[in-house]
């Protein structure tokens, strides 16, 4: 019988809005159903409207995924961070789990963790990126600096393991790929319906990219990309959901300069909750066509939903397994992507796969391996 343990899991959830958020809720709720005892504290403000680069940071969904949270911590008012050390002492935590992905919070966390740490509460940090996808000068100083009171980490790829280990070379480290998500997969529709609901053409096979656009995930191979299956007469409609976190004026230039305004759509904005399954559910095929980073958690996405995918090898790491309807190439190859994006729309068997249930990628094999490092007890004191 496993025993009841106490966590205490750090991180955003709603009204928050992005990845990092559907993480933590997925996660949280997956610890609650495993018996164990669970407090998720959050921001009571995540970040300044002058820093944050999007419209807002408030998730706008009718019908959010939620999770219960108390809400303590601030980046600007250092008594939040006291005040939450001393809230998660007070619950006695066997573990206290600190999610780390930007270098922004590093001052409250260092705060937090070195508060608990100093009370012999074990810290786990589970890293989503060691360091931020846009590096600056001081930012290796900073997550060295925090990361090294943690007792013990989970990161997602190979490579965050290596970078983990270039800062911190005693760190006590396990590698558990990001979990795919399948929240949004009870809301699928049929394709026609989807296409028919966001206007799209019923007689065309249909390019997804989804998420923030930022200069990293090589948005502008794909339009290339589009450009040459026009070409090969496969002209292909993309739809590019998501918010712009960089010049939109920049792909409209190239989409222009392409004559591709009859394929491709533009949807600057946020996409709730509630509408993501339409996106997936009328997609023929996902690109993620990453110049950067190591991870995407639209790609789980995607395979949750069971839509083909294309990657690159920045993202191909993070996936624990690869079946015939995930293809990889090179960053930056825009012809690799047109062929790819052919040869998965040609395939008819693309279009019958079942959505991705793998062991090794799944919210469960992640609370084993938080649970597996607390039981072990390893922790330095």
């Amino acid at each position: 019988m496993r025993r009841q343990m106490k966590f205490v899991l750090v991180g955003p959830v709603y009204p928050y809005r992005g990845g990092i958020a559907h993480y933590t809720t997925m996660l949280a709720r997956t610890l609650a159903k495993r018996c164990s005892q669970l407090h998720v504290v959050s921001f009571c403000r995540q970040y300044p409207r002058w820093l944050y680069p999007g419209k807002s940071d408030r998730d706008p969904s009718q019908e959010p995924l939620r999770v219960n949270a108390e809400y303590l911590l601030d980046p600007f008012y250092p008594w939040t961070w006291w005040q939450t050390a001393r809230r998660i002492a007070e619950w006695k935590p066997d573990v206290v789990i600190l999610q780390w992905w930007t270098t922004f919070w590093a001052p409250a966390f260092w705060v937090v963790a070195y508060l608990l740490r100093r009370k012999r509460f074990p810290i786990v940090f589970l890293i989503h990126n060691v360091l931020p996808h846009e590096v600056r000068f001081w930012d290796a100083g900073l997550a060295s600096l925090v990361l090294r009171q943690a007792q013990a980490f989970i990161v997602q790829t190979g490579h965050e393991e290596s970078r983990l280990l270039s800062l911190y070379p005693r760190a006590l480290v396990r590698v558990c790929p990001h979990p795919v998500y399948d929240m949004f997969v009870a809301q699928r529709v049929p394709k026609e319906e989807a296409k028919r609901r966001l206007g799209l053409p019923q007689d065309m096979p249909l390019v997804l990219f989804f998420g923030i656009v930022r200069q990293y995930k090589g948005l502008k191979y794909l339009i290339d990309a589009l450009a040459l299956l026009r070409d090969w007469g496969r002209p292909f409609p993309l739809v590019v959901a998501g918010e712009f976190w960089e010049d939109e004026s920049v792909y409209l230039r190239q989409i222009e300069r392409l004559s591709l305004q009859s394929q491709v759509r533009l949807e600057n904005r946020y996409i709730p909750d509630d509408q993501v399954s339409l996106f997936f559910s009328a997609a023929d095929v996902f690109v993620a066509p990453y110049v950067g980073g190591t991870q995407s958690g639209t790609v789980k996405m995607a395979m949750g939903f069971g839509v083909p995918i294309v990657v690159t090898e920045k993202v191909a790491e993070g996936l624990a397994s690869r079946g015939p309807q995930i293809r990889v190439v090179a960053a930056g190859d825009a012809v690799a992507l047109a062929s790819e994006i052919r040869d998965l729309i040609d395939n008819d068997k693309a279009h019958t796969v079942s959505p991705e249930r793998n062991i090794h990628e799944s919210w469960e094999e992640l609370a084993d391996s938080i649970e597996s490092i607390v039981a072990r007890g390893r922790y330095p004191k």
